[in-house]
């Protein structure tokens, strides 16, 4: 945990308040003193990169609880309001947050400055599957295009929230800049021992383009031929996948933690090969001691499994 993260819970006391809806409220003060700034944050991701980024200087309300699907995500009257009072709305944007963006959409009505780090990164489009051509939301999969997040959101930051001290702002971004390059490196360089002919990537949606692209993987396909989770998958998809699998020879299966597999144990079964299920923190952090809590933590266990579940 980096030391801005570190501040950050000691100010709210190690806590989060729960809402009916299971959405967590983290802070940095604890109390009710409304001469804090408030950041809302949609996703857990971003409320973490957020939070390094601002450390004590500023409340971050995160929306989306621990170990939530983004794609399907509710949240309560309390929190919607949360979203039209905040001093900046930081959302993922690229069609992530599918049942908040009429929320986000209504804090904009009311004049709420929001950002969408979709907006700061140069996106890439699904290459199959439904969504097929339309922009794929999961470039944290890339900590290159985080840190260019981490460049748009320093500067928004600065500009639409009153009150924070820029020295601090631009420290704890160029400290958190040092941490992305070092797990961009530290990826690079566990990927590297994979065999060429090993690299493929099958999971249970369509999540890592970005993490291909990065570190030269294939993707195979995937269980849900979509970039969403909502979507659902033909006799016809898993037949094709099956056949895919046992073409590129793949040993393993990637399976969001937060979704269950029971599709792709199914898919795992009819594949004519010995085939592993690994589940990965791959759309949400996990909650506390669930070994992803952070999104630097997240990326590092799932790089670890990936490079273990598709060695030799």
């Amino acid at each position: 945990m980096t030391t801005a993260a570190a501040l950050l819970l000691v100010a709210v006391g190690c806590s989060a308040l729960g809402d009916d809806t299971g959405g967590a409220r983290t802070g940095t003060t604890g109390t009710t003193d409304t001469a804090a700034p408030r950041v809302v944050v949609t996703t857990n991701i971003l409320g973490d990169v957020v939070g390094e980024l601002v450390g004590d200087q500023a409340e971050v309300v995160t929306l989306m609880p621990p170990g939530a699907d983004p794609h399907s995500v509710e949240i309560s009257a309390r929190e919607a309001a949360d979203l039209r009072e905040a001093d900046l709305v930081v959302a993922n944007g690229l069609g992530l947050e599918e049942g908040l963006r009429q929320h986000v959409d209504s804090a904009a009505a009311a004049g709420v400055p929001v950002v969408e780090a979709g907006d700061l990164i140069e996106p890439l489009a699904y290459a199959e599957g439904d969504a097929e051509g339309e922009p794929d939301p999961h470039f944290w999969t890339d900590p290159a295009r985080v840190l260019d997040v981490v460049d748009g959101l320093e500067h928004e930051l600065a500009t639409q929230v009153d009150g924070l001290d820029a020295g601090a702002l631009e420290a704890a971004a160029a400290s958190y800049r040092q941490q992305l390059v070092q797990l961009d490196a530290d990826l690079e360089a566990s990927f590297g021992a994979i065999p060429a002919e090993r690299r493929a990537l099958v999971t249970n949606h369509h999540v890592f383009g970005y993490l291909a692209e990065r570190y030269g993987f294939r993707v195979v396909g995937a269980v849900l031929p979509s970039g969403t989770t909502l979507a659902a998958p033909s006799a016809s998809d898993l037949a094709g996948l099956t056949e895919a699998i046992e073409e590129a020879g793949v040993a393993t299966i990637f399976a969001d933690a937060s979704q269950p597999d029971r599709l792709v144990q199914v898919l795992a079964d009819e594949a004519d090969v010995e085939v592993d299920v690994v589940a990965l923190h791959t759309e949400s952090l996990s909650a506390p001691g669930g070994g992803a809590e952070t999104y630097l933590e997240m990326m590092r266990s799932n790089g670890q499994l990936i490079a273990t579940g598709l060695s030799p």
